[in-house]
């Protein structure tokens, strides 16, 4: 294993590790990793990732200007596209289904479910529910984990101090566990604080009005789409102190951890959010516990515009593995 810094691009890793762990909730199946290098699924299930999430970030002038669905072929495209998607959705509903062995993937449940009631639970809602769990399970994570990662590169010593918790309350014996974030306030707070600043979804999910109601003195009537600008909101001076700094220590006290909602509040909040903190907070404490890096380039990176809030290049970072890394595996070995 090299003993020094090796160049690395963090998106495509994090990618890889966000949709291995979806699809293995979803289908118990590994897209990523050994064993999986000449697996043509791997390479499919990536760029359709891609494709939708691009499509679905773009704008489309024929919304405004029908007559220029004439020219422009933008939903043809589009219905190209949901053809290949549902071929591979279907593809893993009928290869779960033609395993007998059950198992606890949450198709397992869903095929169950169906055998119970086939007018409700049909292959279309079945193939419904996989593709908003991939979409939303993915992109969503790996702009989050860019964003983290980002913080900690440009603050060393925000980075030093979480692998200093780290180091104290996991030792250099093993490996961080899913068990151990909890026990980790400061990681936490690297979490939250990033959410706060860059959540994955700046303006929430639309949402309607279905009754005429009053909004901040404004009549809204029925039936109009409502957005909630949370990126203002976490960055309000009225409501943080020093919004635009990346201070974590501020989320490890109870009441500022109420003032931070990008997954929404309530009934219609996202049920992702406990996904999302547990496998952001497993994942960072990994790499904060295995691996010595520097951010490359010390200029600023923007936004770009995409169904999410996402870093609008690359990330780039130097690596190092740590001896922990060593020593974990040469015990395994």
């Amino acid at each position: 294993m090299n003993q020094g810094f090796a160049r690395v691009e963090m998106r495509s890793l994090f990618m890889d590790l966000t949709i291995n762990n979806i699809l293995r909730m979803m289908a118990g199946k590994r897209f990523y990793g050994d064993g999986t290098e000449q697996d043509d699924n791997s390479r499919r299930v990536r760029h359709l990732i891609d494709e939708v999430v691009a499509k679905a970030g773009a704008g489309n002038a024929n919304d405004y200007i029908p007559i220029l669905r004439w020219f422009k072929n933008f939903e043809k495209q589009v219905k190209k596209l949901a053809g290949r998607v549902d071929e591979f959705l279907q593809s893993l509903v009928d290869e779960k289904r033609a395993n007998k062995e059950k198992g606890n993937t949450m198709m397992d449940h869903l095929l169950s479910l169906q055998e119970m009631q086939p007018d409700y639970y049909t292959d279309v809602t079945l193939k419904g529910i996989i593709i908003v769990m991939i979409l939303a399970g993915t992109e969503t994570l790996t702009g989050t984990l860019e964003w983290a990662m980002l913080n900690l590169s440009n603050h060393p010593e925000v980075l030093r101090k979480a692998r200093t918790e780290i180091d104290t309350k996991i030792g250099f014996d093993r490996l961080i566990d899913e068990p151990d974030t909890k026990s980790l306030p400061y990681l936490q707070g690297i979490v939250l604080e990033t959410l706060r600043l860059h959540p994955a979804a700046p303006t929430l999910v639309p949402h309607m009005t279905s009754d005429d109601c009053m909004l901040a003195g404004y009549d809204v009537p029925r039936g109009t789409m409502l957005l909630v600008n949370v990126w203002a909101l976490h960055r309000d001076p009225s409501v943080w102190e020093d919004p635009e700094m990346f201070k974590p220590e501020r989320l490890e006290n109870e009441k500022e951890k109420q003032k931070v909602f990008s997954f929404g509040i309530g009934r219609r909040a996202c049920p992702g959010v406990g996904l999302t903190h547990r496998l952001v907070s497993l994942a960072l404490g990994s790499m904060v516990q295995c691996f010595e890096s520097e951010r490359i380039g010390e200029e600023y990176i923007e936004t770009r515009e995409a169904p999410m809030m996402c870093p609008a290049t690359l990330l780039l970072a130097m690596c190092k593995a740590r001896p922990i890394v060593h020593k974990t595996f040469h015990a395994f070995a």
